[in-house]
């Protein structure tokens, strides 16, 4: 998988991309991950990249023409251009891994007070993290890499690690535990030390279903609406 990303601070970047996971993703050549800055396509000294917006109002806008002509020179046919927008559809988990199956993917990291609308018709897709505003989309094009690439086959290295994973399916995860089995008199529960696998899954699929109700119930109605419980 090829992940470019085109924004105005690729030094943001660097703590996230060169270490744990999305490091060693691309020391495995599981995923070639590239910062191109948006500077680099403009034609005047000062490389300029905003201006004011039409029709008045605060802030500056991010201009057209070194978007366009950066997505001319990085795109390929495969690309699939995402937009990094609070108006966007949200980030969760059914995404992240529908975004999985494209080879090659383009983020355009906005700042300022936002895009020139004509922006907006080179996206593919525009995503948001939440439903809040940041001072820019290179914050959330990294979450939204990291929650794609480490579903990547053989990155994490255990494949069975993901599929109990909060979200896998519309539960949260059940609680783990692991040494001491007691720590200041906070037992782990005798269940998890039976060695009795049944028993035990049986326990975990009880407590992700005791905590998405407690925690998130727009999930468990989802879980419930879609038939997949059978308790």
């Amino acid at each position: 998988m090829q992940i470019d990303v085109l924004t105005l601070f690729p030094n943001m970047f660097e703590g996230v991309i060169g270490d744990s996971i999305l490091k060693r993703a691309q020391e495995k050549k599981k995923v070639d991950i590239n910062l191109y800055n948006l500077r680099d396509w403009t034609h005047d000294k000062r490389r300029t990249v905003d201006d004011k917006p039409y029709g008045g109002g605060p802030g500056m806008v991010i201009k057209p023409e070194p978007v366009f002509e950066a997505c001319d020179d990085l795109c390929k046919k495969n690309t699939h251009v995402i937009l990094l927008t609070p108006q966007g559809e949200k980030l969760d988990q059914k995404l992240a891994t529908k975004l999985l199956k494209y080879r090659h993917l383009l983020f355009i990291c906005g700042h300022y007070e936002g895009y020139d609308e004509r922006i907006r018709t080179l996206a593919h897709r525009e995503v948001s993290i939440g439903d809040y505003v940041l001072t820019c989309g290179e914050l959330p094009a990294m979450v939204v890499i990291d929650s794609i690439v480490r579903l990547v086959p053989g990155v994490l290295g255990e494949e069975g690690s993901l599929d109990s994973e909060s979200f896998n399916d519309d539960l949260l995860e059940y609680p783990q535990y692991t040494r001491p089995s007691v720590y200041r008199d906070m037992k782990v529960p005798e269940i998890l030390v039976s060695g009795n696998h049944n028993k035990i899954e049986k326990w975990r699929k009880q407590q992700s279903l005791k905590r998405t109700k407690k925690r998130r119930s727009d999930l468990l109605k989802k879980y419930n609406k879609e038939g997949k419980r059978s308790e």
